[in-house]
């Protein structure tokens, strides 16, 4: 709307081109262009570009508007109409998937805007329920057999796997037989039928170090045969293979029974005015060590945030896109408070009990630094003061309209285990989840049996509902070059893939349905 008109005897002849960032990347790279519209400053251009959209990461997109003919991407000003700069998940979540952004890049001149519009593509809307056993599986325990489960794992541009899915546990069995599992086929291949799907099979062991027993490989079209007969799959150990010259497999898996139904997406929920609200909590116990000193966690050289606040940028910073008001309630615990000493497991990090909010993310980092030069490192490491604060909050709204989700930053071993257990199992009932990253050195197997993907997390007898917990260590995702921005987007690639399912598993069990977003 509204172009610089550059043409000396007509108007101008707009072209639109749109870069991409890839994750972690500073470089663009060119995506594709609309057609030329001759003639035409407020011109309305038809060509579509299909892009892949994961909730998880930051996909910063860059829309040049130009005169035809120009190409690469640094152009002189002669040869530029304005340009934008938006994040894919600003479009979707705004208002009905359509944002106006004003062009800039012309020195004293106004651009006008461009107007972007988002839908979602109907093959996205597909989910898959599917179940698998299998049959004479190696053993690992030395006492039993094996306690096996399967990991799923679709397979991204780049050659690299991210895990989308994983079975229940079946103890003590080499033929196990798991459960039917429902997920998008958007999780699985990501619409792209003939795309690698690798599937882990694991021995389950207490402390986290799963045994791996073997992996096969296929495809959604290859799963999708098995509507009319069933499929089975060789369990292959690499290793083993190459020592053993008798070896046949360690195994086969069957899969039993797939069928495909369409479903509400996250995007529907989205366009139709669900908000994300997103709070912080961040660890303020001793064991972090004093925040002026470098070996302390809570330590930020001029050069350098720490991990606790790329943590929360890397998180924050993709949330914030789905949240209209921007204003973010921050919480610290374990921390002695001015002037009276009193110990805190839920103070306001901006020290405003009535209004806890921070103004942006940016706001959430200056209110977290001003109350390390404030209250006293102490201890213990209490989680249910805050989740239950949070859940509260989410008790009051639960017609689908609010999804809060908590992010808990922290440095190790949790005091208050059975509370916060309990504290949990009563928040799977509520349109809420909990992201729990790990930062430092410690070893977090207590957080392990919170992030209930293997055994179903319980307090009392009572189980959760859903699963909304996702544990993450830090030092997992930190690129070994020391670069932080690769290190934020792999930590929220992880952290975030599982939010939008959380979402929908809440609304299905409440046969909550989108809002139609207004014309």
């Amino acid at each position: 709307r509204n172009l610089l008109d550059m043409d000396t005897f007509s108007k101008s002849d707009p072209v639109v081109v749109l870069f991409m960032q890839g994750s972690g990347s500073s470089e663009w790279k060119e995506f594709g262009r609309t057609e030329v519209i001759d003639n035409t400053l407020n011109p309305d251009f038809v060509r579509k570009f299909v892009l892949d959209y994961y909730f998880e990461e930051k996909q910063n997109l860059r829309f040049d508007v130009r005169p035809p003919g120009s190409h690469g991407a640094v152009l002189g000003v002669q040869d530029f109409l304005g340009q934008a700069f938006v994040a894919l998940g600003e479009v979707i979540g705004s208002q009905r998937g359509r944002l106006e952004r004003a062009l800039t890049g012309v020195p004293g001149k106004r651009c006008g805007t461009i107007l972007l519009l988002a839908e979602e593509l109907s093959n996205c809307r597909d989910i898959v329920t599917m179940q698998l056993c299998a049959n004479k599986l190696d053993k690992k325990d030395f006492f039993g057999k094996s306690d096996p489960f399967l990991v799923f794992y679709r397979s991204n541009e780049d050659g690299t796997f991210t895990i989308c899915h994983k079975t229940e546990v079946v103890k003590n069995t080499l033929n196990p037989v798991w459960q039917p599992f429902t997920i998008p086929v958007r999780a699985l291949c990501n619409g792209d039928y003939d795309r690698t799907v690798k599937i882990d099979v694991y021995d389950w062991d207490r402390d986290g170090s799963h045994d791996f027993i073997g992996e096969f490989a296929t495809s959604y079209r290859e799963l999708s045969r098995a509507q009319s007969q069933f499929t089975v799959y060789e369990v292959l150990n690499p290793r083993k293979k190459c020592k053993k010259k008798k070896y046949v497999n360690s195994g086969t898996v069957t899969l039993l029974s797939f069928s495909v139904e369409s479903e509400f997406t996250f995007v529907d929920y989205i366009r139709g005015g669900t908000q994300l609200n997103f709070t912080v909590a961040i660890d303020f116990t001793a064991s972090n060590g004093m925040p002026s000193q470098p070996t302390s966690l809570h330590y930020a050289s001029p050069y350098q945030l720490s991990a606790y606040a790329l943590a929360l940028k890397a998180v924050g910073e993709i949330i914030q896109d789905y949240d209209s008001d921007k204003l973010f309630p921050a919480y610290g615990f374990g921390a002695k408070l001015p002037p009276d000493g009193k110990i805190s497991h839920q103070f306001p990090l901006n020290n405003n009990a009535d209004n806890p909010s921070c103004a942006g993310i940016e706001g959430v980092l200056e209110s977290y630094l001003q109350s390390l030069r404030t209250v006293q490192l102490y201890g213990p490491t209490n989680f249910a003061p805050v989740i239950n604060q949070v859940a509260g909050a989410a008790a009051q709204v639960t017609d689908g309209s609010q999804y809060h989700v908590l992010l808990i930053i922290t440095d190790g071993v949790i005091s208050d285990m059975l509370q916060t257990k309990e504290a949990i199992v009563t928040a799977s009932a509520l349109p809420m989840s909990i992201i729990i990253v790990g930062v430092g050195p410690a070893e977090f197997e207590a957080m392990e049996e919170l992030d209930g993907d293997e055994v179903r997390l319980s307090s009392r007898g009572r189980y959760a509902e859903r699963d909304i917990v996702q544990f993450v260590p830090f030092r997992d995702y930190v690129d070994d070059s020391g670069n932080q921005v690769l290190s934020m987007a792999r930590l929220a690639k992880d952290v975030l893939a599982e939010i939008p399912e959380q979402l929908l598993s809440y609304m299905k069990t409440r046969d909550i349905k989108p809002r139609q977003a207004k014309p």
